[in-house]
């Protein structure tokens, strides 16, 4: 068995969380403790009065909302009955006997597991210490639990992937929009490894997402607030936003500081690999839409920032396969917006006054590779990637010297 402990500020986030997927029919509440009503006969307010009754009588402790999920190996398929005892075990073993909690099976994973909803404010008004409860007691109950009821290990549980939400993009006026933007801005955090706010950005925009302080002389940057928005089809906000905490999870700009410092360590042991594939294709000249495409070839997306004279001065990279976001100017000097100016070609103009760096982006729609999508390339365009890679223009001094000296013939004047 696998016990999983979730602490956070929003009783009514983490209950609208389980109870969103009963009303799916992807869960349902199988047992309550605590409570003065049979669950049949329960509703969502019944349900969350009893707990925020207890969280107003602590306002000082902000962390009062605790969540536990114990996942089971896929061919433990118990009965309500029996998950209920378990759930009440393992409550009664961590200190939470006497505090009232709910119980919902989920059938929306790869394995059998269980939610619980509680609070760690007792009718006292004092609070239940969550320091180490994963490492202490949790581990202590998930032990005992397992021998007494014959379940497998948790070193040798196989749990199918984790339960967070299938990422895909939002679409404004199709989705439920809070949900939809709810589920991105929990799946890119939980999943990709960025170090600063504009680089949680570069990864939400491919889902049409935009995580918002406000402007400098706003109060809410003053407070250091965060709304998360959907953007349209040309990238602008759109809609109503919603605040950060009120998503599950709480990703406000205070949580998301602790995960950029986090970040940092996590992402290095990628840094060398995404810097190999940009290497492959430094190789040869480019234009900008033709190295951008290229790496998407890679599952790479290279984001370009522009002033309004069209100049580079920032570029930063997203590998969606190895989900991490970094600054060209962290992967080293060659790798920055000034070392890529240089570097790029001028597009090149056919006969047909038409820019090559347009046909290359056409063409390119029909390869580029973006998460979930395994077509790395067409197979009725083999030579594409050759294509993208190509150089747009030939310098004299790439030409062979006997090239070389019969063009200076060609160009010297005789009198």
């Amino acid at each position: 068995m696998v016990a999983k402990i979730i602490s956070g500020k929003s009783v009514i986030g983490a209950l609208n969380y389980n109870e969103k997927k009963v009303a799916k029919g992807d869960a349902e509440l199988i047992w309550q403790s605590g409570f003065h009503k049979d669950i049949a006969k329960m509703d969502f307010h019944d349900k969350l009065f009893r707990l925020q009754n207890l969280t107003t009588r602590n306002e000082r402790t902000k962390t009062n909302t605790v969540h536990i999920s114990l996942n089971f190996a896929i061919d433990e398929k118990f009965h309500r009955e029996k998950l209920s005892e378990i759930a009440h075990k393992y409550m009664e073993s961590i200190g939470f006997g006497n505090q009232p909690y709910l119980v919902y099976q989920h059938q929306d994973a790869g394995h059998p597991h269980i939610h619980i909803v509680t609070t760690n404010i007792k009718p006292s008004g004092d609070r239940i210490s969550l320091h180490n409860l994963g490492r202490t007691k949790s581990e202590e109950a998930r032990k005992m639990i397992e021998v007494q009821y014959g379940l497998t290990p948790a070193s040798k549980v196989e749990i199918l992937k984790q339960e967070m939400p299938h990422l895909k993009k939002v679409v404004y006026g199709k989705d439920d929009t809070k949900r939809a933007i709810s589920n991105v801005v929990r799946g890119v955090i939980s999943s990709y490894k960025f170090t600063s706010l504009p680089e949680l950005n570069a990864a939400l925009r491919y889902y049409n997402v935009i995580a918002d302080r406000g402007s400098k002389e706003s109060r809410m940057y003053a407070k250091n607030g965060l709304l998360y928005w959907a953007l349209d089809s040309g990238g602008n906000k759109t809609g109503i936003p919603i605040k950060a905490s009120s998503i599950y999870g709480s990703p406000t700009l205070k949580a998301l500081e602790v995960k950029f410092n986090i970040n940092q360590t996590l992402r290095t042991p990628f840094k060398e690999t995404l810097k190999k594939n940009i290497d492959r294709l430094l190789s040869v000249k480019a234009s900008e839409s033709g190295f951008k495409q290229a790496l998407q070839q890679k599952g790479i997306e290279v984001i370009y920032r522009q002033n309004d004279q069209g100049r580079l001065y920032g570029i930063t990279y997203v590998d969606h396969q190895s989900k991490v976001v970094f600054n060209g100017s962290e992967l080293g000097k060659a790798y920055s917006a000034a070392a890529l100016s240089a570097w790029f070609a001028p597009p090149e103009i056919n006969k047909e006054g038409n820019s090559i760096k347009a046909i290359l982006l056409d063409n390119s729609k029909k390869t580029s590779y973006w998460p979930n999508n395994t077509h790395y390339q067409n197979p009725d365009h083999p030579s594409l990637l050759n294509d993208l890679l190509k150089s747009e223009y030939q310098e004299d001094n790439m030409l062979p010297d006997s090239q070389l000296r019969r063009r200076k013939k060609k160009r010297k004047v005789t009198h």
